[in-house]
């Protein structure tokens, strides 16, 4: 039955996202919600943000609607319960620190204070922390001391909110990367049987697909903050059944799941710190930037990191499987081929540094060892 209404929930998301970012479109022009093009920026004309509303606005309306006629035997525990009223309540102090910053531009500061505040309803408010972690070698349950589990928390949620910010540089890109992320979290639920779960995924990523329409290259309105950190909270909140499922999933796979705005995180860490600069300061050299002066046209370039996203996501589906039966080769194959395609692909790229290549310098020496011993015979 909760197979109905998932469906029937991704549809009707869709559909209204579908019609009310229109609406959104003219409030934000309206009331002076626009994004200027500078120097950082792709676009070179002006756009209306704030779609984020829409897509909030879609999720929160198919939900609630949804909940008048699901029978409370198919809500699950009352964790379960819980999470939706945490998404409910830290997703609408995200999504009014979000309007406000499309609207007027917050400082730094009081978005991070936004964040945390948002962040700490969902643990405090509604009990949701961390507490179980499944480590794949070595002890299959790890608990998590509530002084750690409290921090850990809050650090994660305010981070992964922040990092699918970082990426929302081209038409549809934020987007998109969220809907595959999402859509990760739906086929693991789907495994996992956890209805609640499989319904919020469903009614979220209907809402996504819906103001993609609008978003997608070329955009006519732009997520803005509140749909970055909307749909970066909402993630958040979602992968922490990554740590929670510990007979299904390990701690690496929440990581996966945000792959793409995390290492893209990481490698700006990396960049910054290389180049001493400070570590929260913008550039032009995340993973979108690095593309488009490869020569990737802007389509191109969002279909590229869409592939990227679903690779990740693919990688996070083999590993919560692979754990649910004990497969720990599984799990180590996946590092492996992880870390050395996200080595591989920085240096292909040039997201850290354009000098700095030493996997690919090794592959070329062999290389040239392998032909010069060929020649020789």
């Amino acid at each position: 039955m909760m197979t109905v209404y998932a469906i029937g929930g991704c549809l009707a998301a869709l559909l209204l996202a579908t019609g009310l970012t229109p609406l959104v479109k003219k409030f934000a022009i309206k009331v002076g919600a626009v994004d200027v093009p500078n120097a950082r920026k792709v676009h070179t004309r002006i756009m209306p943000r704030m779609g984020g509303l829409a897509i909030f606005a879609a999720f929160v309306l198919t939900l609630l609607g949804l909940m008048l006629f699901i029978p409370d035997t198919l809500l699950g525990s009352s964790r379960d319960a819980n999470l939706v009223k945490a998404l409910l309540a830290g997703g609408s102090i995200i999504i009014l620190i979000g309007a406000l910053d499309d609207r007027v531009e917050l400082s730094a500061k009081a978005k991070l204070l936004g964040q945390i505040v948002a962040a700490c309803v969902v643990v405090f408010g509604f009990d949701l922390t961390v507490d179980f972690v499944n480590v794949p070698f070595g002890d299959k349950y790890l608990f998590i001391e509530t002084w750690v589990a409290i921090p850990l928390t809050i650090f994660w949620i305010v981070g992964v909110t922040n990092a699918i910010n970082l990426i929302d540089g081209l038409d549809g890109l934020a987007a998109g990367v969220s809907a595959i992320a999402i859509a990760t979290i739906l086929v693991m639920a789907i495994f996992m049987g956890n209805p609640v779960i499989i319904l919020l995924c469903a009614i979220l990523l209907g809402s996504i697909i819906g103001f993609l329409f609008f978003n997608f290259h070329p955009a006519k309105i732009f997520m803005g903050d509140s749909g970055s950190l909307f749909l970066g909270f909402s993630l958040a909140v979602l992968s922490m059944l990554g740590f929670k499922q510990i007979a299904i999933m390990s701690f690496i796979t929440p990581l996966l799941i945000i792959g793409v705005p995390l290492s893209d995180t990481f490698f700006a860490i990396v960049r910054r710190w290389l180049q001493k600069k400070p570590i929260f300061a913008p550039d032009k050299g995340h993973l979108h930037h690095c593309l488009r002066e490869l020569g990737f046209s802007h389509r191109k370039t969002v279909l590229i990191i869409y592939g990227i996203a679903a690779f990740f996501g693919v990688l996070a589906v083999i590993q919560s499987v692979a754990a649910s039966h004990d497969a720990n080769w599984v799990t180590l194959v996946v590092i492996c081929v992880l870390l050395v395609s996200l080595q591989l692909g920085a240096e292909v790229i040039g997201i850290v540094s354009k000098t700095r290549k030493p996997m690919l310098n090794i592959l070329h020496r062999l290389r040239m060892k392998v032909h010069a011993e060929s020649r020789s015979k």
